[in-house]
């Protein structure tokens, strides 16, 4: 049981390493990780009285 333990935390620990290294190196597999930008505007009425 301890032997599983351990190679699920070293299972854990490879996909930590290879999620961070996908985020750093994404541009290079023609994936963009920037949000897309899109102007929103809400009317406000504001009562004065």
């Amino acid at each position: 049981m301890g032997r599983l333990i351990k190679w699920l935390i070293y299972l854990l620990i490879l996909a930590f390493i290879a999620l961070v290294a996908y985020a750093y190196l994404g541009e290079f597999f023609n994936v963009n990780f920037n949000p897309t930008k899109t102007q929103v505007s809400v009317p406000v009425i504001l009562d004065g009285s």
